[in-house]
């Protein structure tokens, strides 16, 4: 099946330029070697189906319908050494610890502003009236984001960069559990001899960092997972969190505030909740404080937590680190808060909001993809080279109307992996071609900072497409970390 297999001068995770297989993942390529089409075919077929009878769904808006779709899943997992994946792991601490001692920073003293590491215009980017709301407010144990997935990519020489941070509610590791469940079942002989770092135990690691960051005091701390409902594109995954950890998964109407405290109801009446992990954005927590309208928050959530009474993870404010013109001073970040050098660069980028960056990426806009600072799952994303003249005309003249609110990164190469691909002729043939892939790994801050071996691939299963968001089309592959 991989006869005919092109890497097409990209850096392939599986296969080296000359069509030879990398050392970390030959036993499994053997083991493909020896199964025909139809047997790599009925093992897809297989796995699809432990999918959906798990219910692991998104649910997909489209002309006001929701629909719920199943993430579509390559039974091909990425294979990563571990000599590789080390390096990772020390970066992704590194960069959460910077990224936390700056969100306090700014809620406070504000001195990486004051010392001219970071403008303060890029800080504006209208949601200071949530912002304000946080001002002066300190988590228990200083902890802000509790959970983050740092977006990476891998360049034509095979190193990882950072892509984009995400701080705020960032989903997809339920994905990452049962991709592993089910490729478990589909492969188990190659997966036992590869010696993959295993991922199940991160629920409770999950739980650990909850109760770890409960308000002083609390000795035995409640924990829920809060979610906005069944109508959210995420509710699997906030249903399969919540019964992993074996916690509540709650919706606003099931809290109330009385008194100093935040209380689940229940049939045998109130129970204290000491800890929400919160899958609902900041503009819905607290009618009270953020929107007016909100029908998904708790009345009187905000001042509860303020008083130092309620932990909520992600803290509420962790958006101003994540937006993606921030995300371009983390390693000015890096170097301030921690006295290092980063050990994961980030993508060059070019911030329009700076005079000079601004005119190169409008004399460049064929040559480089142009993103909105505030928007996430792909959109407003203009990639140059595949964009028609009256697209980039339109860019140029986005950018010179909010020149604030767009960074231009260039095209990467990003690295690819072989995927099985239908033959389209309708008799469900299928064969192996590489697509372009991301990785999205899980940081947990607790009482030590634990990172998820692996995380989440995404797969960009258009031929020559390098957007991988499911909401794009996107899919995804279990990730092997070797031990």
């Amino acid at each position: 099946m991989f006869d005919n297999y092109a890497t097409d001068n990209f850096f392939d995770e599986m296969i080296t330029d000359a069509g030879a297989p990398r050392p970390a993942s030959q036993l499994l390529i053997d083991r493909l070697a020896k199964l025909g089409p139809g047997d790599l075919q009925r093992l897809q077929t297989a796995a699809d189906a432990a999918l959906l009878q798990s219910g692991i769904t998104f649910n997909v808006y489209d002309d006001g319908q929701a629909r719920e779709r199943i993430i579509p899943f390559d039974v091909i997992p990425r294979v990563i050494r571990g000599e590789d994946f080390a390096p990772v792991e020390a970066g992704l601490r590194q960069r959460i610890q910077a990224l936390n001692l700056f969100i306090h920073d700014i809620f406070h003293e504000r001195r990486i502003v004051a010392e001219g590491h970071i403008p303060e215009k890029f800080l504006h980017t209208g949601r200071e009236s949530v912002w304000d709301c946080c001002r002066g407010l300190t988590p228990p144990r200083q902890i802000y984001c509790h959970i983050a997935g740092i977006d990476l990519v891998r360049d034509d020489s095979g190193a990882f960069m950072v892509l984009e941070d995400n701080l705020r509610c960032p989903s997809g590791v339920s994905y990452v559990l049962e991709n592993r469940r089910v490729l478990k079942e589909t492969l188990p002989r190659v997966f036992d001899s590869m010696r993959v770092r295993p991922v199940d135990d991160y629920p409770e690691q999950l739980l650990q960092t909850l109760r770890y960051s409960a308000p002083e005091g609390v000795d035995r701390p409640r924990v829920v997972v809060m979610s906005p409902g069944v109508y959210n594109s995420a509710y699997f995954e906030h249903a399969y969190l919540a019964q992993q950890m074996g916690v509540p998964l709650v919706t606003g109407s099931d809290l109330v505030v009385e008194g100093d405290r935040v209380h689940m109801i229940t049939t045998d009446g109130l129970r204290r909740v000491d800890v929400i992990y919160r899958r609902i954005d900041d503009d819905f927590l607290d009618p009270e404080v953020f929107r007016k309208d909100s029908l998904l928050g708790v009345p009187g959530l905000m001042r509860v937590y303020a008083a130092g009474r309620l932990t909520l993870a992600n803290a509420p404010g962790c958006g101003i680190a994540d937006n993606k013109v921030i995300y371009a001073f983390v390693p000015q970040m890096i170097r301030f808060y921690l006295d290092e050098e980063p050990i994961l660069p980030n993508v060059e980028t070019y911030l329009c909001g700076r005079e000079a960056d601004r005119q190169h990426v409008l004399g460049a806009l064929d040559k480089l993809v142009v993103k909105p600072a505030h928007e996430a799952g792909g959109k407003g994303i203009l990639i140059g080279p595949h964009a028609t003249q009256a697209q980039r005309d339109a860019m140029a003249d986005a950018i010179r109307d909010d020149p604030d609110n767009f960074i231009a990164q260039p095209t990467l190469s990003l690295s690819r992996a072989p995927t099985l691909i239908s033959d389209g002729d309708g008799d469900g043939g299928v064969h192996i071609e590489g697509r372009h892939i991301d990785l999205r790994p899980f940081i947990l801050s607790g009482r030590s900072t634990h990172v998820l071996p692996g995380g989440l691939t995404r797969v960009a299963l258009k031929k020559g497409s390098l957007i991988v968001n499911s909401s794009m089309g996107g899919g995804t592959k279990d990730t092997w970390v070797l031990q």
